[in-house]
């Protein structure tokens, strides 16, 4: 289960954990400073989960306009949407809203583990035209991987390389 934290940023009020939108709703509906006024502004912190969903809610800058779409999120969609909206949203400069789908990014993922193998991979699937064998030796992988470098970068989610290129 998906912890949150809901920090207020009323400094004389203390905050609460909660793992659901009615939880948050109840809390902080009850949530008063020391002055007896009711709290409205709080910051959302992401306590406890699995990875992916903790990068989910780097990427989408969990607040209280959207963690209730979160807690919808990391219940129904599979581990490749949550990663296509990490890297559209965190990595590529996409805009995340309530209608957001993963399939509305342009996004291309490459399973290698680094832009050298997908350079290996490129060549192996003929994107550089038939190459005979006795030159395949004489062929610089790391010069190739510089150059897709410049449409192709790398990142990490959750524990596991990604090579994406943002379309």
């Amino acid at each position: 289960m998906t912890q949150l934290y809901a920090q207020p940023y009323d400094i004389s009020a203390t905050g609460f954990y909660f793992e659901t939108a009615e939880e948050y709703k109840k809390s902080a509906n009850a949530l008063r400073n020391e002055y007896g006024d009711p709290v409205e502004e709080f910051e959302i912190q992401f306590i406890d989960g699995e990875s992916i969903d903790c990068d989910l809610a780097k990427a989408l800058e969990l607040n209280q306009a959207n963690f209730a779409r979160y807690f919808e999120i990391i219940e129904d969609w599979e581990d490749w949407e949550k990663r296509f909206v990490i890297l559209a949203v965190g990595e590529c400069g996409y805009q995340f809203n309530e209608d957001t789908s993963p399939t509305d990014f342009d996004i291309e993922i490459c399973e290698v583990d680094s832009i050298r193998e997908l350079a290996e991979h490129f060549v192996e699937e003929g994107l550089y035209g038939d190459i005979p064998d006795n030159l395949k030796f004489y062929i610089n992988y790391d010069a190739i991987a510089r150059d897709l470098a410049i449409d192709y970068s790398e990142t990490v989610i959750a524990g596991s390389r990604i090579i994406y290129r943002c379309g």
